[in-house]
């Protein structure tokens, strides 16, 4: 027996609980390891009344429900203030959940697997999201993170493929290990300002995700973090962000264009491999090394490079492409340090200068006095002492006063 008690329900139903806090209080719990036999709809009481001892119902307990796939739906009453691990784990049939005000704790892996499961509703109690919580939730479509929340666990929503968006509040400061790899219904996302940290594999085959917003915070994006984001065709990396992981953005084939913060001093290997829509690089003076096949594979059209004193880079680093093709723009005087210098020496079109940023051509314009004239409206040759009033001929009439 698993169990310390068996308590049947008003409706008929059997509920397994096992006693906690020096027996004061209870624990859901399943009724043996063999034989999980919950089903259809269940409700929790607030309490229950055994040998005529009153005990409240306080926790779900580890695994209480694991692999009851013919449960539909549970009532948890607001006296449950932690909910323990994997307890909904595989519970196939469950469609939707309500999670009390008062629950304070949910442990890992507790709704993993659920892949029915359509909405959720997150209290305010709650601080931080476990790993793997809904990790296969395949049909979850709408998700509230409260603004109690600070952090959201690995693979916290990992494989949720039906959510199409969703909000991150202020509030959170860490996004987990794979947080929400393989989100492909996931079209935008903001990440906001307090997040300093996030995880490898966060958004790991996201292939629907076309927006991302990094706020001013994160100083790294980790190894995979939007690997193979394939619908993403720009990005903005704030100047918090000091290193690039490895493949961090990997596959990103809609990516045309990619300028990188001064901020940032390491570039990963494979950091932008694939990403063959890129068309224009730019690198500031801050980057110390560039990774192995950083931008491999991509067909790169110009390379603005910054860097004053450049250092050696693998010869993969760019396509072959890219070296026979595209242009290399250098700091003035630098020319002959990148001629030189491994790598950067493979690149057939080396030009020491910056390109114009896309505008064709620049006119510089001054404007001629057409006439001046005293300020009693008297024309003069020269400005006399006092006001003056004088006309441009770009129509621009300027009073002056000559002392």
């Amino acid at each position: 027996m698993a169990h310390d008690i068996a308590v049947e329900n008003a409706d008929g139903v059997t509920i397994y609980y096992d006693y906690i806090n020096n027996g004061t209080e209870l624990a859901v719990t399943y009724r043996t390891n063999s034989n999980n036999c919950y089903s259809g709809s269940v409700v929790i009481p607030e309490n229950v009344t055994y040998e005529k001892k009153y005990r409240k119902v306080t926790s779900i307990g580890w695994g209480a429900f694991y692999g009851c796939i013919d449960l539909t739906s549970i009532t948890i009453p607001s006296s449950v203030t932690s909910i323990k691990w994997g307890a909904f784990f595989g519970c196939s049939g469950l469609t939707s959940v309500t999670i009390p005000a008062s629950v304070t704790s949910i442990g890992n892996d507790v709704f993993n697997g659920c892949r029915r499961l359509t909405s959720v509703t997150i209290p305010a109690s709650l601080t931080s999201i476990g790993s793997d919580v809904f990790n296969g939730c395949s049909r979850l479509a709408s998700v509230t993170i409260p603004n109690s929340v600070t952090s959201i666990g690995n693979n916290a929503f990992s494989g949720c493929r039906g959510l199409t968006s969703i909000t991150i509040p202020n509030s959170v400061t860490s996004i987990g290990y794979g947080a929400f790899s393989e989100c492909s219904g996931l079209i935008s996302i903001t990440i906001p300002n307090n997040v300093t940290s996030i995880g490898d594999l966060a958004f790991y085959n996201c292939v629907g995700l076309n927006t991302i917003t990094i706020l001013s915070n994160v100083t790294s994006i980790g190894s995979c973090v939007f690997f193979n984001c394939s619908s993403l065709t720009s990005i903005t990396i704030p100047n918090s962000v000091k290193i690039i992981g490895n493949n961090a953005f990997s596959g990103c084939s809609g990516l045309t264009s990619i300028t990188i913060p001064s901020s940032v001093t390491s570039i990963g290997n494979e950091a932008f491999r694939d990403c063959n829509g890129l068309k224009t690089v730019m690198i500031p003076n801050s980057v110390t090394s560039i990774g192995y096949g950083a931008f491999s594979g991509c067909n790169i059209q110009e390379v603005i490079s910054k860097i004053e004193n450049p250092f050696d880079i693998d010869s993969y680093s760019f396509s072959e492409n890219t070296f026979y093709n595209a242009t290399l723009y250098v700091p003035k005087g630098t020319i002959d340090k990148y001629r030189t210098t491994l790598g950067w020496k493979e690149f057939k079109y080396i030009i020491e200068e910056l390109p114009p940023s896309n505008i064709n051509q620049v006119e510089i314009y001054e404007a001629i006095i057409l006439n001046q004239h005293s300020i009693n409206g008297n024309k003069v040759t020269t400005p006399k002492k006092g006001i003056n009033i004088i006309k441009m001929d770009n129509g621009l009439i300027k009073k002056i006063l000559v002392k």
